[in-house]
């Protein structure tokens, strides 16, 4: 199973001037990213103070990670950057030395 570091940035023109609207979007938002923590795609989440963006970590398979982006589309953008763990790193470093 694949890890993922995702950094999340809201898309600034869909943003409501109205607080109102824009703590009911946001509520939408948190119920979402709730549902991915309780599936078990999502295993981290936060937001950067300050900031319309923020970091996710998911694993799954590929067409997972896939499906999740898409719930959240066209209102968030994602980078998305495979990660390997330091059992990977050590299988990866022997092989090295192995020639």
């Amino acid at each position: 199973m694949a890890r993922y570091l995702m950094l999340w940035e809201l898309d600034r023109g869909r943003i409501a001037a109205d607080p109102k609207e824009r703590a009911a979007d946001w509520t939408k938002l948190a119920e979402m990213v709730k549902k991915d923590l309780k599936g078990g795609v999502t295993k981290s989440w936060g937001a950067f103070v300050g900031e319309m963006k923020g970091y996710c970590v998911v694993e799954g398979e590929t067409l997972d990670i896939a499906m999740m982006v898409q719930r959240y589309t066209p209102y968030v953008y994602f980078q998305t950057f495979p990660c390997v763990g330091v059992e990977q790193i050590e299988q990866m470093l022997k092989q090295l030395a192995a020639g």
